[in-house]
């Protein structure tokens, strides 16, 4: 870590902040916790950047994964966004005062959390956690030690175990360590399938890199982190180490995530990523990126928008069969042929169908434990072949 901290400071000027340029308006409706004479004297190396809402249940663990890092206490910050919780998130925070700072706002979403929170940073790099995951040991060293190898490198993540409240555990790890920019179609479809690694307890970039993306459109109440990591790759190399250094918790209270048949989670899933696509598309225009590799990163994301719009308000058949041939041509851009013609026969009533419909009948049937077991007897569902997969019961 020594080498990582020498390396880094000496790009790291003195004085306020890595914060965003001044003069940005962040908008009103927060408080910060009062700091002391030292917090503004020292400057950390490293700044973390906690978002919560409503985490009472698992926002100390998250806080002491993070302080229980094998990193000098003056060489990183704390810093806690709380998006106006209702339970005691508020308070279990501030028993860890004066290590971790508290910045509480008014309810807003992801975007506007980061939007408080970035201008407080004051490290030369910036690591992102939400409130209820935590991380593995060792892990500001490695993605410290990741930025100092290389200037070049602005973007660091890495690999991801999912946790199950039964105490299942998912853990997924790239075969291989990707270095790209999102600056040619190449670059483009590498990022396209391996961002999942880039997630917010997964990303840390240098404070420079988040400078030049600067305000997170407040639209974007959660997968604000795909907005940052998506236009960090236009400034910089993005690197994803192999090891898996976030625990990512699964619960019935995640943002992103849809339980069942929720008509209202899928709607308001649909709306964020309608907008995110759109904020992009009008970002990539402005920063001149090829419309080429725009296309590229924009348009995976207006289809997972439009399927979950088919899914839960209709359209035409048509839509259905574009949208899904588009997605899995992405997803499994190396099907062979009888997965291909599996795919088209299995797109034959949607031809028809209005969409619900056949989104109906198409859950019942992968519900099906006849269905499943024909799958993986005659057509094994295909996996990324990028990916390694590891499932596990904790003891």
């Amino acid at each position: 870590m020594g080498k990582a901290i020498a390396s880094l400071e000496t790009s790291c000027p003195t004085g306020r902040a890595h914060g965003w340029a001044d003069g940005v308006d962040l908008g009103k409706g927060y408080q910060r916790t009062p700091s002391t004479a030292a917090h503004f004297m020292a400057q950390p190396l490293i700044s973390v950047l906690v978002d919560t809402y409503n985490h009472e249940r698992f926002i100390e663990q998250a806080i002491n994964s993070v302080l229980e890092q094998d990193v000098g206490p003056k060489e990183f910050e704390v810093i806690v966004v709380d998006d106006s919780s209702v339970d005691r998130t508020p308070d279990l925070v501030r028993r860890f005062e004066p290590r971790v700072r508290l910045i509480r706002k008014v309810n807003g979403g992801q975007a506007s959390a980061f939007n408080a929170g970035i201008p407080e940073c004051r490290g030369e790099i910036v690591a992102f956690l939400d409130g209820d995951d935590w991380w593995a040991p060792g892990k500001l060293v490695a993605v410290a030690d990741a930025l100092a190898s290389d200037p070049n490198v602005g973007l660091v993540g890495h690999g991801i175990t999912e946790v199950y409240s039964d105490g299942r555990e998912h853990t997924e790890l790239l075969r291989e360590n990707p270095r790209f920019r999102i600056t040619s179609e190449d670059g483009a479809k590498i990022f396209r399938m391996r961002k999942s690694f880039l997630g917010t307890s997964r990303m840390t970039y240098r404070a420079e890199v988040l400078r030049k993306i600067g305000f997170v459109p407040e639209a974007l109440t959660f997968q604000a982190d795909e907005y940052l990591f998506t236009l960090a790759g236009l400034y910089a190399d993005i690197l994803i180490l192999r090891e898996s250094l976030t625990f990512y918790r699964l619960h019935e209270q995640n943002a992103f995530q849809m339980a069942g048949e929720n008509a209202d989670a899928i709607r308001r899933k649909q709306r964020v990523l309608a907008a995110l696509a759109n904020s992009l598309r009008e970002e990539l225009r402005r920063r001149e990126l090829p419309d080429a590799v725009a296309r590229i990163m924009v348009d995976w994301i207006q289809t997972d928008a439009d399927l979950l719009r088919l899914t839960i308000d209709g359209g035409f058949p048509w839509e259905t069969v574009r949208a899904e041939l588009q997605n899995y041509g992405v997803e499994h851009s190396h099907a062979g042929l009888a997965h291909w013609l599996f795919k088209c026969a299995s797109l034959l009533p949607a031809c028809v169908l209005p969409p619900r419909t056949y989104y109906s009948l198409k859950r019942r049937l992968a519900a099906s434990d006849l269905y499943r077991r024909a799958r993986g007897k005659w057509l094994p569902y295909l996996a990324p072949q990028h990916v390694d997969r590891y499932r596990t019961m904790r003891p």
